[in-house]
């Protein structure tokens, strides 16, 4: 059987997506999000995720915006390298944490140390950018779109 591309379907739905992903890169970059950052983590949640489509497109992207090859071979294990700031790492752990969504303790955690790193707008901006990659994920690996 072949897959429904959920955005050939639907497209005016998914021109809504496209355009809260633009409304919530421009609160990111207001909030001093750096689009390196943003990249990163669309790297990790598709990575969680298992969006061979999002982890390709995001690939190209980060290394675009200035990202290195270096930490993206090690993003899966951020956590084990000294390669990623402090600001990073609590991006990522919010991040890792609202795609996984783990139990409620293991999430006032990661979000208040997110808070304390990132103040509240950067947090806001991160928290953002994960919901909607973890939307478009969802759209991707649902439509089952092709990595060409």
């Amino acid at each position: 059987m072949r897959s429904v591309f959920l955005d050939k379907a639907q497209p005016a739905t998914y021109q809504a997506a496209v355009e809260l992903s633009g409304a919530v890169g421009a609160a990111a970059e207001a909030a001093g999000v750096s689009r390196v950052l943003i990249e990163l983590l669309n790297m990790r949640i598709s990575q969680i995720n298992g969006c061979a489509y999002c982890l390709d497109l995001h690939h190209r992207m980060a290394l675009e915006a200035g990202e290195s090859e270096r930490r993206l071979a090690v993003l899966d294990a951020w956590e084990e390298t000294s390669l990623f700031t402090e600001q990073e790492r609590a991006a990522l752990h919010l991040a890792e944490s609202i795609t996984r969504l783990p139990e409620p303790d293991e999430r006032r955690y990661a979000e208040d140390m997110a808070r304390a790193v990132l103040g509240d707008a950067a947090y806001a901006a991160v928290a953002w950018v994960a919901i909607t990659m973890n939307a478009f994920n969802r759209i991707s690996i649902t439509s089952h779109h092709p990595v060409k």
